[in-house]
């Protein structure tokens, strides 16, 4: 390990519970706070997450001032569930209809920058299991805590549960067979962070405001490097959370998801001005799955789209300045 990233994990890494909630009340002044869960088909959970944040943090603890749940096109109750919770729901086609639409959960995370108020922003997904009030407040402490900080990443064990299986530290295969090996190779500085596609992160306004956002998977590599390339690594920290409980999807679509957060450091190296393309990368995808008579062929494209600065965008200018007169 470089030595700098040894100085920046001894200075730059805290636990939840090193920020008591009281600590947090103190130093919040007249920050806002804003959560923010993206949401698809997430029913069964998405309910028990916002109603523990509104329960323990808006009504018997003023830290958060809004919860927003953006539903990215469910077919279940998710709306319904989270606005029975506390909830601010918002359909993510209906903001800034004029930029059109994309897919992805990281459509879903700009766009929730253009329907939140927040100077700090906590980012959660909908589908946590066993999900506690110390997520939000341990992500928040360091933002609170140190005007220098303007990025906080959670970190966790991941244990991996099929039915009755547990298997401890068995999550999080993409992270240890695609992305972490991607960040050692190529952004070493980056590879004291422990969870860097991890869900649950915190940054200020100012920052996320000035990032693009990948649509697809690869939304948080994506806002992680290019917050190393815009602020720079002492202005990222990262705060253990304990345990993340969640759904785990096939190796099929772990596929899927790998190809996209590869494409994603891709055109970070190109755009970072780390790399000289010849050409550009096919984004079609081959996967083959055991049938009767044979294999059956699945082809699926795996291209990544990709927004603006929100900042850039006229419509998101005009309504902050109106906020702020």
């Amino acid at each position: 390990m470089l030595p700098e990233v040894a100085k920046w994990l001894r200075r730059r890494t805290s636990a939840a519970a090193d920020w008591p909630l009281q600590t947090l009340l103190a130093a919040k002044g007249d920050t806002r706070i804003s959560v923010v869960l993206p949401a698809r088909d997430e029913e069964a959970t998405v309910g028990t997450i916002v109603g523990v944040i509104q329960r323990e943090l808006v009504e018997q603890a003023p830290l958060v001032d809004e919860i927003v749940v953006v539903d990215s096109r469910s077919s279940d109750r998710t709306a319904a569930v989270a606005a029975e919770a506390g909830a601010e729901v918002v359909c993510q086609d209906d903001v800034l209809p004029a930029e059109g639409r994309m897919s992805g959960k990281g459509e879903a995370l700009w766009k929730s920058l253009a329907v939140t108020t927040g100077d700090l922003i906590v980012f959660i997904d909908a589908d946590l299991r066993g999900f506690t009030s110390s997520y939000i407040t341990g992500l928040l402490g360091p933002l609170l805590a140190d005007p220098q900080i303007a990025y906080v990443k959670g970190c966790y064990d991941r244990p991996l549960i099929n039915g009755e299986t547990r298997v401890e530290g068995g999550g999080g295969r993409v992270t240890e067979l695609v992305a972490r090996p991607l960040i050692n190779l190529h952004w070493p500085m980056l590879a004291g962070v422990m969870q860097p596609l991890g869900g649950e992160y915190a940054g200020r306004r100012e920052l996320l405001e000035q990032l693009p956002f990948v649509t697809g998977y690869g939304v948080e590599l994506g806002l992680l490097l290019d917050v190393f390339r815009l602020a720079g690594l002492d202005a990222i920290a990262q705060v253990d959370l304990g345990r993340r409980v969640h759904s785990h999807q096939t190796t099929e679509a772990l596929g899927a998801m790998s190809s996209q957060i590869m494409l994603t450091a891709w055109s970070r190296l190109e755009q970072h001005g780390r790399m000289m393309p010849l050409e550009e990368p096919a984004t079609a995808l081959t996967q083959f799955r055991r049938v009767s008579d044979g294999h059956d062929i699945r082809v699926s494209d795996i291209g990544v789209g990709e927004r603006p600065p929100m900042a850039e965008i006229t419509e998101y200018a005009a309504s902050r300045r109106s906020l702020l007169s």
